[in-house]
């Protein structure tokens, strides 16, 4: 009788061995994403909102067209004082620099018909010629659409997308918030910054600074 207790308990237990495992055990710890969550006006650290514009030559140019690239996005405005400081050659040096590194520089126009810095076509070739910029194209947003999607709010505003369309900097060319063209000698700027830190593999040291200059000019009815 003993013996068949313990063949049947060993029975038993070989049974339980086979049945499935539930699904408690089964669950594993989800992984960490390596991009947060959109929840309000992109940030450092979230994924960059995908946009079509048309560029300077009329031709169609999207943020997907660069997947696999570090890029930079400025917005701008050529009656704007604070880019007029920029523009006596810092600027443009410095999109000389970057582009010359692999990086695409995407510069914006998001004025708006009728205000301010809006330039169409032939207008907008012009004015890259006249400030002899350097970026990779000059994209045209009268709507203001794609400036109210990364909440660009003055000229310049600047952001830096990584490789893997993750935005690692968000905000203020620098950290002397003047219309002075002199001020430009010793300013620590911030994309430049960013963009060596990237190209060491290093975090990005500063991820965010406050924008300044002039407001961009969205039409009234965007965003309302």
């Amino acid at each position: 009788m003993v013996r068949l207790i313990a063949a049947a308990s060993l029975a038993a237990l070989l049974l339980a061995g086979c049945q499935p495992q539930s699904a408690e055990t089964k669950t594993e710890a989800p992984a960490t994403p390596a991009v947060q969550p959109v929840t309000g006006p992109p940030t450092a650290g979230q994924a960059a909102p995908a946009f079509t514009l048309v560029d300077a030559e009329g031709a169609q140019r999207s943020l997907a067209d660069f997947r696999g690239k570090t890029v930079v996005l400025e917005w701008t405005n050529e009656g704007c004082p604070y880019v007029k400081k920029h523009y006596t050659g810092a600027m443009q040096a410095l999109q000389r620099e970057a582009t010359g590194d692999g990086v695409v520089w995407l510069t914006i126009i998001s004025s708006a018909p009728g205000t301010q810095g809006h330039v169409e076509g032939q207008a907008a070739r012009e004015w890259r010629t006249r400030t002899n910029g350097a970026a990779t194209h000059l994209l045209l947003d009268p709507t203001g659409q794609v400036g109210k999607l990364y909440d660009a709010k003055t000229t310049p505003d600047m952001r830096v997308i990584d490789p893997e369309g993750t935005l690692r900097f968000v905000g203020g060319i620098d950290d002397r918030p003047t219309n002075k063209p002199e001020d430009l000698e010793g300013a620590n700027n911030y994309v430049r910054a960013a963009l060596a830190d990237m190209k060491a593999g290093r975090p990005v040291q500063t991820a965010f600074a406050t924008p300044y200059g002039c407001s961009v000019k969205y039409p009234e009815t965007v965003g309302t």
